[in-house]
């Protein structure tokens, strides 16, 4: 199974993870602290930014695109709950 290696910048954190996990489960996973309120239904705030590696993320889906473009995010941004990870090098700015 392919992995990826994503890189959380402000904490210097690298972890290696299955392709198709979602940004959301892998900063739980190393306690990256993003603020997120998908369950309380706040859509949006789990919003990153992607430093390098864009290439290796899953598409926008329409969802994520609609979010994105109501909060005026840039093209590196991503929802962290809806982006999934292809493999490679993967560094985030949360």
């Amino acid at each position: 199974m392919p992995k990826a290696n994503v890189t959380f910048e402000k904490l210097g954190v690298t972890v290696t993870v299955p392709a198709g996990t979602r940004l959301i489960e892998i900063s739980e996973k190393v306690g990256a602290s993003i603020t997120y309120g998908c369950r309380e239904g706040e859509c949006g705030t789990c919003m990153m930014r992607i430093v390098s590696g864009m290439e290796n993320m899953s598409e926008r889906s329409v969802l994520e695109d609609k979010v994105l473009q109501e909060n005026m995010a840039g093209r590196n941004h991503r929802l962290a709950c809806q982006a999934q990870v292809l493999g490679g090098d993967i560094t985030v700015k949360a």
